[in-house]
C-alpha cells in the first residue's frame, strides 16, 4: 500500500529507502492499516498545531466533541464523519480528492462507448 503525502509536510523517523519520486508527490510505504491510521493521526496533530490551534478549540471549530478529536489524536480511532469535519476546520479538505482517484483510460475503447459500472455483481 502507498500514500502520498505532498512536500509541504515534515517527516521523521523515514528510512531513505523508503522514500518514492512520483508526480510532484513523496511517498512512502506503509506495511498496515494500523500504520496508515496513527500516521494519519499524526499528520492532523501537526496541522493543528502549526495552526496554532489547541485541541479544545480545534473541536468546536470542527464541531466534534473534545473526547473524539483527543482519542484520535492519541489512539487513532474516528468516525469517517468527523474525520472530515476536522479537514474542512484545517482547511484540508482537498486532501481527500486524491483518495481513491479513477483509473485513466489504457486505450481508446475505454473512453468510448463504455457504460460506467455502477455495481459489480458476484457470479
Amino acid at each position: 500500500m502507498w500514500v502520498a503525502i505532498s512536500f509541504k509536510c515534515y517527516y521523521i523517523g523515514i528510512k531513505k529507502s523508503d522514500l518514492h519520486m512520483g508526480d510532484n508527490m513523496l511517498a512512502f510505504k506503509m506495511s498496515s492499516p494500523v500504520e496508515v491510521i496513527r500516521d494519519l493521526a499524526d499528520r492532523m496533530k501537526r496541522r493543528r498545531i502549526q495552526q496554532g490551534l489547541t485541541q479544545r478549540e480545534l473541536a468546536a471549530r470542527s464541531n466534534v466533541s473534545y473526547g473524539s478529536l483527543r482519542l484520535f489524536e492519541e489512539a487513532g480511532k474516528i468516525s469517517l464523519e468527523s474525520l472530515v469535519k476536522i479537514a474542512f476546520a484545517l482547511e484540508a479538505e482537498a486532501e481527500f480528492e486524491r483518495l481513491f482517484p479513477g483509473r485513466p483510460p489504457q486505450n481508446i475503447d475505454d473512453v468510448i462507448d463504455r457504460p460506467i459500472k455502477q455495481r459489480v455483481r458476484r457470479k
